[in-house]
């Protein structure tokens, strides 16, 4: 392991001044992935907070620098860093400069660049860029910021075929898949209904996205009775 930059000497001193132990014990179940002896213990609320201040010291320029991180922590942190880019062009840099260091779902669903929102022309190309990675996290953040920003006011028939191309055997890819389609079922039904009916998505994922659609608040009582009879044994 290399020895510890100042940028990041700095930051470990105000995370560790931050750490609960119990809470390190709660986080580390949730993200199994992660070594627990990586893991501080911080709840999000306060790392937020505490990035948002790291991030306009001077340190902060010098620590997305500093990859890979040591700790769970200076990995989100770096994600919030990252959120709060304004400039779409250098969100994007710094993202996928980081995105291959992602080692967890947690780290890679809390980013979301700011900047993205008022780019998604551009966004969506990377997209469908990052859903052909090799990288687990990469394709999964690709699927989460399809189902964040184009299910709504964007959306389009042919946006389904992005997650419903994905061939992979990662638990944690295909249960964003899931997830996605769940939403899509929720803000797009007919839509999505049709990648359910025509078993487009591989067995497991085809019956987690409607176990999701079925306990979401989105969907009808009445298609939630039809989704049920759809699952596949």
């Amino acid at each position: 392991m290399r020895e510890a930059t100042t940028a990041e000497m700095v930051l470990r001193e105000k995370l560790f001044a931050c750490r609960d132990l119990k809470y390190k014990e709660f986080n580390s179940k949730l993200i199994p992935t992660v070594d627990p002896k990586t893991v501080i213990g911080i709840r999000t609320p306060e790392l937020r907070k505490l990035s948002k201040e790291f991030a306009k010291t001077v340190e902060a320029a010098e620590f997305i620098k500093c990859l890979p991180h040591k700790y769970y922590e200076e990995n989100n942190v770096h994600g919030f860093i990252i959120e709060a880019e304004k400039d779409y062009d250098a969100a994007v840099a710094k993202l996928e400069d980081f995105l291959p260091y992602i080692d967890n779902w947690a780290t890679c669903d809390l980013i979301s660049p700011k900047a993205f929102k008022k780019h998604l022309p551009q966004l969506l190309e990377k997209i469908k860029e990052w859903t052909k990675s090799d990288h687990i996290y990469t394709v999964r953040f690709g699927i989460g910021m399809l189902m964040r920003h184009y299910l709504d006011d964007e959306f389009k028939s042919e946006y389904l075929e992005i997650p419903a191309q994905v061939q992979s055997e990662e638990y944690y890819v295909n249960m964003m898949i899931a997830w996605y389609f769940a939403t899509a079922l929720g803000k797009q039904y007919d839509a999505a209904l049709l990648y359910i009916e025509n078993a487009r998505l591989g067995k497991w994922t085809h019956n987690k996205a409607i176990q999701k659609a079925i306990e979401s608040y989105r969907v009808t009582a009445e298609h939630k009775m039809y989704l049920r009879t759809l699952k596949i044994k």
